[in-house]
């Protein structure tokens, strides 16, 4: 039998659960995420056992369930914020449709967010150069 911290995963929030979800290529809504996590964790504990983890998420990997956007879909959402055409974004603005409208990002997900994508010279987000970085190839 394995230990116990083997058998466990310790969450708090949805979004602790999206992290490990994100990171296998998977690209669930924060409604999906509290989906997800109603099927596998233990009788409102906090804790979902592996045992119960890995079999619903292989599923979810075998069938595609939350699959990348594609990268027209993500520039065209990109070019819907640009309204002026100007080719960028500033980090405010994005900010603003991203912690206001939507699946939410929150604050901590936001800066985060800024850190890797402003161009820190300018600070402006070319969002056409971002999009390889933001996007993942379905065939892989």
């Amino acid at each position: 039998m394995m230990p116990l911290v083997h058998r466990l995963i310790f969450w708090e929030t949805p979004v602790e659960i999206g992290t490990i979800i994100y990171s296998l290529g998977c690209f669930p809504t924060q409604a999906d995420l509290h989906d997800f996590t109603a099927e596998v964790e233990e009788g409102h504990t906090g804790y979902i056992h592996l045992d119960k983890f890995l079999p619903v998420m292989t599923k979810v990997l075998l069938e595609n369930k939350y699959p990348p956007i594609p990268e027209d879909l993500l520039l065209q959402a990109f070019e819907v914020l640009d309204k002026e055409k100007k080719g960028y974004l500033e980090p405010e603005d994005l900010t603003k449709y991203m912690t206001q409208e939507g699946d939410v990002f929150t604050q901590e997900e936001m800066d985060e967010m800024l850190t890797a994508l402003v161009d820190h010279e300018k600070n402006l987000i070319y969002y056409k150069d971002l999009i390889n970085l933001l996007t993942i190839d379905p065939d892989m």
